[in-house]
């Protein structure tokens, strides 16, 4: 049975500021599209992220340095520092190479379709992360999870393809966007986060959370100066309202929604946290159809539900109201 808690805790432990603190990241993280949305209105998918990168990166260089002070000051003797270990060099490289592509995969798609159909299918982790271990590590699941995982694929496969019968076998957009080529490139990008979720749980092991996200950044930004100027067009925001997007998407969306989450895998599974995140699609949605008037059809929501009902089966198909309730 997997667990919803990460094993390594207690589950005597009380979860109620861990959890709050995953909502709070839930609703910051709510605003990702759509800080990104207004931010290619100026520049684009390659600059947005690799300003996104850097500002967080200064964000999370600022915070260390203030909890490296308050530690020296709490306890000015110590001992010698901790160096980090080879395989927390080549984990942090590895995350932070799959978090960048991941990013640019859900920055470009937003170039093709919609905030809230790329919020969903960019949310579709648990999923992935459930169909590698049964690919790779060769896990058995039962027939209520293969079900659960057939739904939510078919109502993903749906959602896409309502926009190709919109607008045509093509699937040409407005402004000559490819909306199906948008939901793939969303839906790709959930396969590269359920990689880097599974890292990161493996790594908060040894690294604190303020460490892996400065370095998952800094490194993130050195891949990503090469490709956008190779990308040409301007490096940085040329508007207030673009500096406003990328700033928020780095102090609120990486800095508070990421920081969050990742602080959070010290006392959930990834598993749980990705299950739990699939409610961004629906606050970004309404985010979406208030700020940008993004309306959705009857069957979008229909797919909306199906997706979120089949991912919900197959968590319910390991009960994980037993691993968070018992003693």
């Amino acid at each position: 049975m997997q667990r919803c808690l990460n094993p390594e805790k207690s589950v005597k432990q009380d979860l109620t500021l861990p959890f709050f603190l995953l909502v709070v990241a839930l609703v910051a993280l709510a605003f990702t599209a759509i800080f990104i949305k207004l931010s290619l209105q100026d520049i684009s998918a390659n600059a947005t992220l690799f300003n996104r990168l850097w500002i967080a990166t200064v964000i999370f260089g600022v915070w260390n340095g203030i909890g490296e002070l308050r530690t020296k000051a709490i306890a000015p003797i110590s001992g010698p520092q901790k160096s980090f270990p080879i395989k927390a060099i080549a984990l942090l490289i590895l995350i932070a190479t799959i978090h960048v592509s991941g990013r640019f995969l859900m920055t470009w798609s937003l170039t093709q379709t919609t905030v809230a159909k790329a919020t969903l299918l960019a949310n579709m982790p648990p999923i992935f992360t459930m169909l590698g271990a049964w690919l790779i590590l060769k896990q058995r699941f039962s027939y209520t999870f293969i079900a659960g995982t057939a739904i939510a694929l078919v109502g993903a496969l749906t959602l896409s393809l309502s926009d190709m019968s919109a607008s045509g076998i093509s699937a040409i957009g407005v402004g000559g966007s490819t909306p199906l080529l948008g939901d793939a490139a969303a839906l790709l990008s959930s396969v590269f986060y359920a990689a880097s979720f599974l890292m990161i749980e493996e790594l908060r092991r040894t690294l604190d959370a303020q460490r892996i996200l400065f370095w998952r950044c800094l490194i993130g930004a050195v891949i990503m100066a090469p490709v956008m100027m190779i990308g040409g067009g301007p490096i940085l925001p040329t508007s207030v309202a673009s500096w406003v997007a990328v700033a928020g998407l780095a102090a609120i969306c990486e800095a508070l929604g990421h920081g969050l989450v990742v602080y959070s895998l010290k006392y959930f599974s990834s598993t749980f946290v990705n299950v739990f995140l699939l409610l961004e699609s629906i606050l970004t949605a309404v985010f979406a159809y208030f700020i940008f008037s993004e309306g959705l059809s009857l069957l979008n929501f229909l797919t909306f539900a199906m997706i979120l009902g089949g991912v919900l089966i197959t968590k319910l198909s390991d009960r994980p109201d037993k691993a968070i309730a018992a003693d």
